[in-house]
């Protein structure tokens, strides 16, 4: 199992700023709303090890809980599967409006997020011997990242799903691709039995994540803007997310946190709130040099504690 780390430059303003960020924030907390008035699901174990979980915090009125073995963080209420598919499928569309949040964002995304994904994939897949791969995308339409797929040598093949599709059966595929799926999933356990069922023997399957035990999230806590539902219905830590792979017959190949905006997103909740609750090693951060917090970041990435994960996992035999 190996771990990677990165040297990217990339600027919190260019890929997903604060500013800007609360139309689209609320929007998906008020579709999180309208499809828990279809009925409600409470979550009362943690999907990994079935325990019992313990309150820990609300988004806007909305209760997450967390296991006090893996440290995992959860919306406490979902809700059936047909709601919460449509409350994704409808945050999707919204993020993808021509005045949605994202929209000005789309090539320096593609660029600074999608396409040092793609570039992971591509090396891992060549490294692994897999060339001309069949493809899921697990993904919900519209997907940025779909065009980058098809586009790509690697790739003899791209089929794009969403959750629900993808429980359902289908042709066997070389590897699956999971940007997030895991966060926004009712139910991560079903989801990666089913990708599982969908990969020849040997296949891979390619997560990224944000995580609970990543700098920023924990340091802000539930402060942070960036924790809310459905897009994170689920903060895995990181220890939870490996759990959760092996516990669905992956073999880990990877697991890195190779993330590069921890100390810039603590220092923009400064800026939007000078009065953010800050211990006094973060605060000393925040107000230190450039160079200094570049290399505090390089520490959380060598140390697995940054709060973006990628995983490669292969099916076991």
């Amino acid at each position: 199992m190996w771990s990677s780390l990165t040297s990217q430059s990339v600027h919190l303003n260019s890929v997903k700023p604060l500013k800007g960020l609360d139309e689209y924030r609320a929007n998906c907390v008020a579709a999180t709303r309208a499809a828990l008035n279809a009925g409600a699901v409470v979550r009362a174990a943690c999907p990994i090890d079935a325990g019992p979980l313990e309150a820990a915090g609300s988004v806007d009125g909305l209760a997450y809980v967390r296991c006090p073995r893996c440290r995992s963080l959860y919306l406490r209420d979902v809700a059936p599967p047909d709601a919460w598919a449509r409350a994704v499928a409808e945050v999707s569309r919204s993020r993808h409006a021509m005045n949605g949040f994202h929209a000005r964002l789309t090539a320096e995304r593609a660029a600074s997020v999608y396409q040092p994904k793609l570039s992971w994939i591509e090396n891992t897949l060549r490294l692994q011997g897999r060339r001309d791969s069949n493809v899921l995308e697990v993904a919900v339409e519209p997907s940025d990242f779909t065009s980058l797929l098809t586009a790509s040598a690697a790739v003899a093949a791209v089929s794009s799903a969403a959750e629900a599709v993808v429980s359902g059966g289908g042709a066997s595929v070389d590897a699956a691709v999971l940007l997030e799926a895991l966060d926004r999933s009712d139910d991560p356990p079903r989801l990666l039995n089913a990708v599982h069922s969908r990969l020849v023997p040997g296949g891979l399957i390619f997560v990224t994540a944000l995580v609970a035990t990543g700098f920023d999230v924990v340091s802000l806590g539930f402060r942070n803007r960036y924790l809310y539902p459905p897009d994170r219905a689920n903060c895995f830590s990181l220890a939870g997310l490996e759990q959760l792979l092996q516990g669905a017959g992956f073999d880990l190949l990877e697991v890195s946190t190779p993330g590069v905006l921890d100390v810039q997103i603590v220092n923009s909740h400064v800026e939007e709130d000078p009065a953010t609750p800050l211990s006094a090693f973060e605060r000393q951060l925040v107000s230190s040099s450039a160079a200094a917090q570049s290399a505090f970041q390089g520490f959380l990435q060598e140390h697995h504690l940054s709060s973006f994960a990628r995983l490669v996992g292969r099916k076991r035999a």
